[in-house]
Order: structure tokens, then C-alpha cells, then sequence
């Protein structure tokens, strides 16, 4: 009973049939060391529970037996920066979790698995897969020096790993399977990250990864429309639309040649490995991915002339192939004038380009960026401003899975001076004017926050909050927090918690900066940017066909893309195209990081959306 009375919070859970839990804080920390370094006892009575965070608690150091057994519906399980490790995993989480989607084992300091999450050690898991619904592994952060082949039965639908800062030495080494079923192993494994490990062998057999290999991943069904993907469905998207390999920071001198034969690679990061071959090795800092495959698929220096003429011919061949698709006939061209419409602006093409500058703080802290422009935003008429923040908002709780993969922000472009610089400061150092607030501390803001949360707590008598103060757990345990300056060292964005009131965007907004951020990885940012993007052409198209008040005599006043003077004509909402323009970031030498929008940007939403490029 006085274990009982120790944890309200699980009390409160029990009580109101919560499915979704996040313990973190100093108390937290107490309440579980005084227990043994174990889980409560009154956790494993919550089986509603489908979501369950317990992150930043140095004291948790074992989970356990009956996790699983426990808490079967569990589809989220986040236990980011306990101490787990080396054995706090045991025989692992204790049975099967069939609807478990998500686990993130991130920052444990564990230096072994179990079999059934990919151990080096032990057989193979037998029977049915114990994960066969996980998406995503995140095991970043720990001490693994190698992995068995149990994960890829254990997970078979497994779409993202995450391995990066751990001790490993040889990829995929052992992680895949010496006799692979049918399909080959991981069908839909689209992400790899091992940067930061002592990999000194990139093996030939990554390219038997199905989802790199053009024809034999399989498709899962095409998706609905991104913005009204919830959560827990947002790691269903096609594997095929994008793939990622990222191998920085370790210890390799050549790049396998098998990599020429995975197409689907669009990107790939190889940068911080010492190349023997010194010309494939400045491919490589100049991110040139289609570069690097074709170097590879020649043979390197000096070679491969006649395979580059068939390659030459080939793409010839293409060429001619989508001339002629493009003359399929009228429907398909029906089909084309009813999807929304933007147009790229290229870096090239603009004369006063702005830029962001990334520091090496960052990497530990919040390391993933992606930035654009968009112009011919119309938020003048009626209720439009209100839609646009409310949409934001959703797209938070869905594809962002509040705020935990990636958080938007969004300004107004004539308000923001450039160049700027995506940063970190230390709490009681970094002051910026919150939405709605005076300029404060990043600590007193937070401090703040919690007392404001307690109150919501205590008057609505519910353990959930609403607003920032759902967010505050994310920040737990950082010794600095990330930001973006601008040119006038004024803080204008601090993810993931609030933006500054400099920048706010107003009814008369007609050109937005768009920025996502994300601690867990770049494809992340660019999926919500896509989507993002999607989102505010909708609305504009609603706000053109959907005539409101706008307080102007002129309809056209309120427009802020190109207008159509000839008011006989009936000009449709295609007529008015956003205009996106590109923004580089790049690191303190000015080498590029990420350009956003790519050729290979907008593809997620491209059933839904005309890019003019």
C-alpha cells in the first residue's frame, strides 16, 4: 500500500484508464532508486496503457520480468537515458509485444541484447516473431559492439534502425541472417544509422537489404493523404519513397562497390571515414550521392568507361520512356490540373538566398534541421490565420507525434534578419520573448511552464495538460538547449517548446520561413516538411475557392501570390502557385549539411501535389 501511495501519477493513471503515460523528473528519479533501481510494481497494473514513456532516469537500471505480459497493447515504449545497461535488459522485455510499434532503448549504456532484439549471443528467437509489428528501434547511444541475426525474425517489419554512438565494428556484421527467408531479410528496412561507431567494414551484403533494391521491396497500400496520418500509423508510409544510409564518424577505408546496385540509396552519408581512394572521398564531403553510386558502379579511378556508355545508354532510355508516358492522353492530364501546385525557387536563382549556419553544439542536442521559404500565403480572408495555426497544431500531434520525432515552426520571412544560426545556449543564457510573453529565461520559461502545469492539474483534476506544457519532458536532462539567432542575436525559435513573438505570423503575412527540427533524424524533418508544405497549399486553395471577408474593398488585395488584373476572366486557384524557395544549411566551414527542397524532396506527396522545378 505505501509502495501504492509512492506513485500518484500511477494512481491517477489507473484511475482515469489512461492509455498514454511519461514519467521523467528528480521525483521520478527518487521513487525508482528507492525501489531498487526496478520498475513500480504498480506499472505492471495499467494494461490500457499504450503509450509509456520513462526517460532521464539515471536510476532505472533493470526492467524487470512481465513487462510485456503486463502491458500488451503497448505500441510506443520510450525508455531514452536510463542507465539499462549492461544487463538492465535481462531476457529482454519478457515475451512478445504484438502491437508494439515504436522502442526507443537510446542512451542506456547497454553493452548486450537478447536474442530476440538482434544480441549477438544465443539462437535465434523460434515460433512467431515477438515484435511483428515494431517499425522502429532506436539503440543509439549505448555500448553495443555487435549484433546477432535474431532481429530480423523477431521484427520483420521493422523500417528504422538507429545504431548510431555505439562500439560496433563490422556492418551489417551479424545483424543479417545467413540463410535470408523469402524476400529477403528486413523487406522494408528503409533507414540504417550507425554514425559514431568503429565501423571499419562496410560489408557487400548491405545491398541485400530489400527496400534499397529497385522491384523487390514489397509495397504496403499507397497511404491517405499525409496530413491526416495519426501517429501511430505514420511509420506505414511506403518504405520505397525513401532510404537513408548513415555511416559517418567510424573507421572505414572503402566504400563496398555493392552500393552501386542499391538505386533506391537516395541518401547516404559517408562523411568523418578516411578514404583511401582521395577523390571518391571528396564526393563524399560534397554529399553528391548519385555521384558516389555511379563512381562505385564504374569501378573508381580510371575505370569502367564502357559500363559508363551503357550507363549513358541506358539513361537514354529512360528518357525516351517518360517522353512517352507523358503522352498517355487527356485523363492524365485531367489529373494533373486538379493537383495543387508550387513552384521551387533554386538557391541558384536567387540573388540574396538565405542561409542558416548549424554549430557543432547541436549534434548532441537537437542535431537535425530542415528549412525553406514559401511565398504567396494568404491568411488575410476570414478565418484563415485561425485554420492555418490549427493545422500546425494537428500536424504536432500526428506525424510529430507530439512534438517526440519533430517539432514545426513557422515565421514571418519580413521579419526575420539573416543570416541565421541554428545554436545551442545554456538555460539560465538563452532569453527569448515566448509567444504571448514577455522575454524570460529558457530555465525561468520552464519553470514557468511546470508551475503553470500543476495548476492545470489541480483545477482540472486530470493528470493530462494542454498547451507547452505537454512538451517540457523533451527537454529533460540537456545541459543546453537548441535555438535559432538570428543575424541580431535575437533567439527566434526554441525548439521543441515555443518561437519568438518577433516573428509571429499575422493576418497580413504573405511569406513564411518554415523550419523543422528533430533529435531523432533527418528524414524525419523532411517527411513533416513535405507534409507541412501539403498542408498550407490546401488551405490556400480553400481560402481561393472559399471567398471571405477579408476586410479589403478589393478581393484581390488580399492575395499575396501573383493576381490576375482582368477581373472578366475566372481564374482559378492553380493560377496562384507558392512559391518555395530553397534555403541551405550548412556547418561553420560553409560545407552543405542539407538543401531543402531537393530533387528528391515533395516525392511523399507527390500524388498530391504538382512541383514546377
Amino acid at each position: 500500500m505505501a509502495a501504492a501511495a509512492a506513485w500518484p501519477e500511477l494512481e491517477a493513471a489507473a484511475r482515469e484508464r489512461r492509455r498514454e503515460l511519461a514519467l521523467a523528473g528528480a521525483a521520478v528519479a527518487e521513487r525508482v532508486a528507492a525501489g531498487g533501481g526496478r520498475l513500480p510494481a504498480a506499472l505492471l497494473a495499467l494494461p490500457l496503457l499504450q503509450s509509456l514513456e520513462l526517460s532521464g532516469c539515471a536510476a532505472l537500471r533493470e526492467l524487470g520480468p512481465g513487462l510485456a505480459a503486463a502491458l500488451p497493447a503497448l505500441h510506443t515504449l520510450v525508455l531514452r537515458g536510463n542507465a539499462l545497461g549492461p544487463a538492465g535488459l535481462g531476457a529482454g522485455l519478457g515475451g512478445p509485444l504484438p502491437a508494439l510499434r515504436l522502442l526507443d532503448l537510446s542512451g542506456n549504456g547497454l553493452e548486450a541484447l537478447p536474442a530476440a532484439l538482434g544480441g549477438a549471443a544465443g539462437a535465434e528467437p523460434a515460433g512467431a516473431p515477438a515484435f511483428p509489428q515494431l517499425r522502429s528501434l532506436n539503440l543509439s547511444g549505448n555500448r553495443l559492439r555487435e549484433l546477432g541475426p535474431g532481429l530480423a525474425r523477431a521484427a520483420p517489419q521493422l523500417q528504422a534502425l538507429l545504431l548510431s554512438g555505439n562500439r560496433l565494428r563490422a556492418l551489417p556484421g551479424g545483424l543479417l541472417p545467413p540463410a535470408a527467408a523469402a524476400g529477403g531479410p528486413f523487406p522494408l528496412l528503409s533507414r540504417l544509422e550507425a554514425a559514431d561507431n568503429e565501423v571499419a567494414e562496410l560489408g557487400a551484403d548491405i545491398a541485400a537489404l530489400p527496400a534499397l533494391k529497385v522491384g523487390a521491396a514489397p509495397r504496403p497500400p499507397p497511404p491517405p493523404p499525409p496530413a491526416r496520418v495519426p501517429a501511430a500509423a505514420a511509420a506505414d508510409h511506403p518504405a520505397s519513397l525513401f532510404q537513408s544510409l548513415d555511416v559517418a564518424n567510424n573507421q572505414l577505408r572503402e566504400l563496398p562497390a555493392a552500393l552501386a546496385d542499391c538505386p533506391r540509396l537516395k541518401e547516404a552519408n559517408f562523411r568523418g571515414n578516411q578514404l583511401k581512394d582521395k577523390r571518391l572521398e571528396k564526393m563524399v564531403n560534397g554529399c553528391q550521392m548519385k555521384a558516389i553510386l555511379e563512381y562505385l558502379r564504374a569501378g573508381g579511378r580510371g575505370k569502367g568507361k564502357a559500363e559508363s556508355a551503357r550507363e549513358e545508354a541506358r539513361k537514354k532510355k529512360r528518357e525516351k520512356q517518360q517522353k512517352k508516358d507523358g503522352r498517355d492522353g487527356e485523363q492524365d492530364e485531367l489529373e494533373e490540373a486538379s493537383k495543387l501546385l508550387v513552384k521551387v525557387l533554386h538557391v541558384s536563382e536567387n540573388p540574396a538566398p538565405l542561409v542558416v549556419k548549424a554549430s557543432p553544439g547541436v549534434k548532441d542536442v537537437r542535431p537535425f534541421i530542415v528549412c525553406c521559404i514559401l511565398k504567396g500565403v494568404n491568411l488575410k480572408p476570414g478565418n484563415a490565420l485561425k485554420r492555418f495555426l490549427s493545422a500546425q497544431t494537428k500536424l504536432h500531434e500526428d506525424i510529430c507525434e507530439k512534438r517526440t520525432a519533430a517539432t514545426i515552426a513557422t515565421h514571418d520571412l519580413q521579419l526575420i534578419k539573416g543570416p541565421l544560426i541554428y545554436d545551442v545556449q545554456p538555460p539560465d543564457e538563452l532569453k527569448i520573448m515566448p509567444l504571448g510573453r514577455k522575454e524570460i529565461k529558457a530555465k525561468d520559461l520552464l519553470r514557468q511552464l511546470q508551475l503553470e502545469a500543476e495548476e492545470q492539474r489541480k483545477q482540472k483534476k486530470r493528470q493530462n495538460v494542454s498547451g507547452l506544457h505537454k512538451y517540457l519532458q523533451l527537454l529533460d536532462g540537456k545541459d543546453n538547449y537548441p535555438c535559432l539567432v538570428d543575424a541580431e542575436g535575437v533567439v527566434i525559435s526554441f525548439p521543441p517548446i515555443t518561437n519568438s513573438e518577433k516573428t509571429k505570423i499575422r493576418k497580413d503575412t504573405c511569406d513564411l520561413f518554415l523550419e523543422v527540427t528533430s533529435d531523432t533524424s533527418l528524414q524525419i524533418c523532411k517527411d513533416v516538411m513535405d507534409t507541412l508544405i501539403l498542408k498550407i497549399a490546401e488551405l490556400n486553395r480553400f481560402t481561393l475557392e472559399n471567398k471571405e471577408d477579408s476586410g479589403s474593398d478589393n478581393e484581390s488585395d488580399a492575395l499575396c501570390g501573383p493576381v490576375n488584373l482582368n477581373p472578366s476572366q475566372n481564374v482559378q486557384p492553380m493560377n496562384f502557385p507558392l512559391v518555395v524557395e530553397q534555403v541551405r544549411v550548412v556547418d561553420t566551414d560553409g560545407n552543405l549539411k542539407v538543401l531543402y527542397p531537393s530533387k528528391t524532396d515533395l516525392t511523399t506527396v507527390s500524388s498530391l501535389l504538382t512541383v514546377i522545378r
